[in-house]
C-alpha cells in the first residue's frame, strides 16, 4: 500500500495548454554583445554578470520560458543505482523570465508536497535567493546561475486522523515555546551545493541550469516515459547536491525537524536525503510574454492551492517510478512509526 502520495496524484485532472510557437517581440542581441557569456567548450562562465536578488527585477521581464514537464530524478538508496526513480513535478513550477534581448532577471522554482493523509502536507519551496544569466531564443541556448533555498514545513489535513488531531494538538502547544515548522516563516532550511565545478565560481552555493539532458550514470538513456520531445520546444538541466538541515540554535526544534524530515524522505523516497543527488531536466514550452503581475503572485497562487486544497493548481504530475515503469510505494506501518516517533517526541517535552 502506498501510504503518501504527491499533490498531483490527489488532484482532479487538469491540465495546461502547451504554447508551440514563441509570442512576437522578441529581439535578442545580448548573448551577442557578451562573447564571454557564451559557452566554449561546453562550458558559459557566467562570472562577469553580477547576481541580482530573484525578485528585484519583476519589472524588466517581458519574456518567459514555462517549465511544463519538470523530470526530476534521484537515487532512493545511497550508491545503488537500481533505486533511482524518476517524478515529473506538476507543470509550471518553474520558469525563467528576461528582457526581449535575453538576459535573465528572475527564475521561479519548484514547489512540491508529500501529502500523508490523515495528517497532512510536508510541503517544499525551492526557494531562488539570486540569479545571474541569458536567453538565446534564436538557437535555444541557455545558461543560467542561482543561488536556492529550499524549505520545508507542513500543513494540517482537513480531515484528520484521531492520531493527526493528537500530534496537531501537541504542535500548537509547543509552538507556544518554540518555532516548529508550521508555516512557511517558520520552515526547515537545508544547505544545498552544486555538483559542477565551475572556474571563478567559488561559492558552492551557486547552481548551474545549463543545456542539454541529465543522464544518469549507469543508463544509457533516460527512460522514454521522461522524454518530451515530441510536444516541448526545448530543454535545459540542473543537479543539486543536498546538504544538512541548517541549525536553529534551539536543540528542541533542531531533533524534531530531523524527525520531519526522516518523515518526508521516508514518503517521497529520500527526495531530499543528505548527500543525495537531485537533477532535473526541464522542458519547456515555447517562449510567451509576462504578466508581471501574475509572475509575481505566482508563488502565493500555488502555495494557497498546496495549503488549502493539497492540490497542484495547473495540473497532475506522474507518480514516482522506477526505470522500467515501476511506482515506487512505502508501507503504511513505516509512515505510522515515523509519526509515532514525531508524536513521542512531542510528549517527552510537554
Amino acid at each position: 500500500m502506498n501510504a503518501s502520495k504527491t499533490l498531483q496524484t490527489k488532484c482532479d485532472e487538469k491540465k495546461i495548454t502547451p504554447n508551440h510557437i514563441p509570442a512576437k517581440g522578441w529581439k535578442g542581441g545580448f548573448i551577442e554583445k557578451h562573447p564571454e557569456l557564451q559557452y566554449k567548450d561546453g562550458v558559459a562562465d557566467l562570472t562577469s554578470l553580477p547576481l541580482t536578488d530573484n525578485l528585484d527585477n519583476v519589472e524588466k521581464i517581458k519574456r518567459q520560458q514555462r517549465v511544463l514537464w519538470p523530470e526530476f530524478t534521484w537515487l532512493t538508496k545511497h550508491g545503488e543505482p537500481d533505486s533511482r526513480c524518476f517524478q515529473m513535478f506538476a507543470p509550471d513550477v518553474s520558469r525563467a523570465g528576461y528582457d526581449n534581448t535575453g538576459q535573465n532577471w528572475a527564475v521561479i522554482c519548484p514547489q512540491q508536497g508529500t501529502y500523508i493523509p490523515g495528517f497532512g502536507t510536508i510541503n517544499v519551496e525551492v526557494t531562488v535567493a539570486q540569479q545571474r544569466g541569458w536567453v538565446n531564443e534564436s538557437d535555444k541556448t541557455l545558461a543560467i546561475d542561482m543561488i536556492i533555498k529550499p524549505k520545508i514545513w507542513f500543513s494540517r489535513d482537513a480531515n484528520q486522523s484521531a492520531l493527526g488531531k493528537i500530534i496537531w494538538g501537541a504542535f500548537e502547544l509547543a509552538n507556544i515555546f518554540h518555532h516548529l515548522p508550521v508555516s512557511k516563516d517558520q520552515a526547515i532550511k537545508l544547505d544545498t551545493s552544486s555538483t559542477i565545478k565551475m572556474p571563478g565560481v567559488d561559492n558552492p552555493e551557486v547552481i548551474f541550469v545549463r543545456d542539454k539532458l541529465y543522464t544518469p550514470n549507469g543508463l544509457d538513456n533516460l527512460p522514454a516515459f521522461t522524454l518530451h520531445n515530441n510536444v516541448a520546444w526545448n530543454y535545459a538541466n540542473v543537479e543539486v547536491v543536498i546538504g544538512e538541515v541548517v541549525k536553529t540554535g534551539d536543540d528542541f526544534v533542531d531533533e524534531f525537524n530531523q524527525l520531519v524530515m526522516n518523515l518526508f524522505n521516508l514518503g517521497s523516497g529520500n527526495l531530499l536525503e543528505v548527500d543525495s543527488t537531485l537533477a532535473w531536466n526541464v522542458w519547456v514550452d515555447a517562449p510567451t510574454k509576462v504578466n508581471q503581475t501574475e509572475w509575481r503572485n505566482h508563488a502565493d497562487y500555488w502555495r494557497r492551492s498546496i495549503d488549502v486544497n493539497h492540490c497542484s493548481p495547473d495540473g497532475n504530475g506522474s507518480p514516482v517510478r522506477y526505470a522500467n515503469g515501476t511506482e515506487f510505494s512505502v508501507e503504511k506501518e513505516l509512515i505510522d512509526d515515523a509519526l509515532q516517533a514525531i508524536w513521542d517526541f512531542i510528549k517527552s517535552h510537554i
